[in-house]
C-alpha cells in the first residue's frame, strides 16, 4: 500500500478508500490509485480485508437435497447464475452446502455462525411453519427467502415471482382449450409452500370448469420419482390425456416414461412443465412450459442481501413480472 500511495501521491489511508469504495475520494484520484495498483501488479489481500472489516465477503447458499436430485436439476445452476451475476462483480463468494434435514441444516446455520464463516444466507424453498427464518433472525445472520409471497412480513424478507399459481392457471387454460378434461398433476414436496399454492391454483382452475384432477401425485423432484409417478398416473383405463409437472426435469423423465410406455408426445398425452431451463427448448418434442424467471430471481435474491448487509450502491430491486406460459410442442388437442 506504501509503494502504491508513493506512485499515486496519494496517503495509504486514500490507497484503501479507493480500492475499497469507502470514504469520499475523487474519481480522478481513484483511477489514479487504480492506476498505479495495476502498474506494480498489486491487489489488496482479501484475508486481511475480512479480518480487517469482520467481513469474510462469502455467502451462504444451503439446499435441502439429495445430491443425485440436485445433479439432475439444472435449476440450481440457473439460480446460482443469478446469484452469481450480482456477487462476484462486487468480491463476494458463495459457499455451498448440501443437508439432508432440517436439524442437519439448522445445526449447520449455527456452525457457521459461530465459525464466523459468512455474512449472510439464501434460503431456498420457503416450507410451511419455516423454522428457519426465526432460527437465522436469532442468530444475526442477515437473510433473504426464496418463495412465498414476496409481500409476506417476516423476520426475513422473501424474493421471488408473486402469483405462483397463475402459470399453472395458464397451464391449465391451455389444456382445457385443447379439448383435455383428464388433467394430472405431478407436484413437490407437499410441505414446500410452492406446492401448496400451485396444487391449490390447478384444482381450482379445473373446478371452475367443472372438473376434477385426474391424479395429483407428490415426488420428491427426484428423476426415478417422476418415471414412477408417471407410469403410476398412465397405468389406468381412465388415464389423463395431460399431465402438468412441478419442474421441467421432471417433465422431461414424464415424457421419456410416457414414449417408452408406446405413448405419443402429444399426440396421445400432452406435457406442461414448469422453470423454462434450457434442456427443455432442446427436448423433442419442445417442452411447453411455465416460465418463472430463474436467473432473474437469483440476482433479485442477490440484491436483497447485498442491500441488508449495507454493500454500497445496491438497489434491492425486486424480479418483474408473473410466471407466464410458454407454449411449444409438447401440447397438442386431445
Amino acid at each position: 500500500m506504501r509503494a502504491v500511495a508513493a506512485a499515486a501521491g496519494v496517503s495509504t489511508s486514500a490507497v484503501s478508500q479507493a480500492l475499497n469504495g469507502t470514504g469520499r475520494i475523487s474519481a480522478a484520484t481513484r483511477r489514479r490509485v487504480v492506476a498505479a495498483a495495476g502498474e506494480l501488479g498489486w491487489s489488496p489481500s482479501a484475508a486481511a480485508t475480512a479480518l480487517r472489516s469482520a467481513r469474510t465477503r462469502t455467502l451462504a447458499l444451503v439446499v435441502r437435497r439429495p445430491t443425485d436430485v440436485l445433479g439432475a436439476d439444472p435449476h440450481f445452476g440457473e439460480l446460482i447464475t443469478g446469484l452469481e451475476s450480482e456477487l462476484s462483480p462486487r468480491g463476494y463468494g458463495l459457499l455451498l452446502h448440501l443437508v439432508a434435514d432440517v436439524a442437519e441444516e439448522s445445526t449447520l446455520y449455527e456452525r457457521l455462525v459461530a465459525e464466523g464463516r459468512v455474512d449472510g444466507a439464501v434460503l431456498t424453498d420457503a416450507r410451511v411453519d419455516d423454522p428457519r427464518p426465526p432460527l437465522l433472525h436469532s442468530l444475526g445472520l442477515p437473510a433473504v427467502l426464496l418463495g412465498g409471497d414476496p409481500d409476506e412480513a417476516g423476520p426475513v424478507p422473501r424474493v421471488g415471482l408473486g402469483g405462483q399459481g397463475a402459470g399453472v392457471r395458464e397451464a391449465v387454460a391451455h389444456l382445457l382449450s385443447l379439448g383435455h378434461r383428464r388433467i394430472g398433476y405431478v407436484a413437490g414436496p407437499a410441505e414446500l409452500l410452492h406446492t401448496r399454492s400451485r396444487q391449490a391454483a390447478f384444482e381450482a382452475a379445473l373446478g371452475e370448469a367443472g372438473l376434477r384432477p385426474a391424479a395429483v401425485v407428490h415426488t420428491d423432484f427426484s428423476e426415478a420419482a417422476a418415471v414412477t409417478a408417471t407410469h403410476e398416473t398412465l397405468a389406468g383405463a381412465d388415464r389423463p390425456t395431460a399431465l402438468v409437472f412441478a419442474n421441467d426435469s421432471m417433465a422431461v423423465c414424464g415424457v421419456g416414461a410416457a414414449l417408452r410406455a408406446g405413448l405419443r408426445v402429444p399426440a396421445d398425452l400432452s406435457v406442461v412443465g414448469y422453470d423454462d431451463l434450457p434442456l427443455g427448448r432442446w427436448l423433442h418434442p419442445r417442452l411447453t412450459t411455465v416460465d418463472q424467471q430463474v436467473r432473474e430471481v437469483g440476482a433479485a435474491a442477490a440484491r436483497a442481501l447485498l442491500a441488508r448487509l449495507g454493500e454500497a450502491g445496491v438497489v434491492p430491486a425486486p424480479p418483474t413480472g408473473r410466471p407466464r406460459l410458454l407454449v411449444r410442442d409438447s401440447t397438442g388437442p386431445c
